[in-house]
């Protein structure tokens, strides 16, 4: 089932959801659901999309990086450590630039750093604990996502960052003064 999802200003982006610590049917059809939101999610296609933007306060978010990827469920996840060895390459970074949107952020887009390999600790519908190394654009999404399980919106990394932040008008991107 296709659920809304939760715009700004709602509070519910601003909280930090709660751990689950039922895994059970309900569990497993509210991931069914996310994972048919995010699928439909149009103008922006959606590649993550965590709880709390369908009005859920649990730690939980699904992704789908590319067309190509099966859907996943992220349960619990916590960022266990980020690289920070030396590039191997001078062209090689530690961190890159990634224009970032939101589906709860309507027509709002910003350039944000983060770290580009993360290790990262999750739990899935099984219950079982993973450890596993994302890179590149997944790491990206994991650490999007998991700011929302702790109520921080990418804008709040863009005035973090002094970021240039853009909206959105008739297919343009146009600097907006915040």
């Amino acid at each position: 089932m296709i659920l809304p999802v939760v715009k700004v200003p709602n509070s519910v982006l601003l909280k930090s959801a709660k751990p689950v610590k039922r895994f059970d049917a309900k569990l497993l059809k509210l991931i069914r659901d996310m994972g048919d939101t995010l699928l439909a999610a149009r103008n922006p296609e959606g590649v993550g999309l965590a709880a709390p933007q369908i009005g859920v306060d649990l730690a939980l978010f699904v992704t789908r990086p590319d067309k190509r990827s099966k859907l996943r469920a992220y349960i619990n996840p916590q960022i266990l450590q980020i690289e920070d060895t030396e590039a191997h390459t001078k062209d090689e970074k530690k961190e890159k630039t990634t224009m970032e949107g939101c589906l709860s952020i309507d027509r709002i887009w910003s350039p944000i750093v983060r770290p580009q390999r993360i290790l990262m600790k999750y739990q899935t519908s099984d219950e079982v604990v993973h450890e596993e190394w994302f890179q590149g654009f997944k790491a990206v999404i994991m650490q999007h996502e998991i700011d929302h399980l702790n109520g921080i919106l990418f804008t709040r990394r863009a005035l973090e960052q002094q970021s240039v932040v853009y909206e959105e008008k008739n297919g343009e991107l146009q600097e907006i003064e915040v």
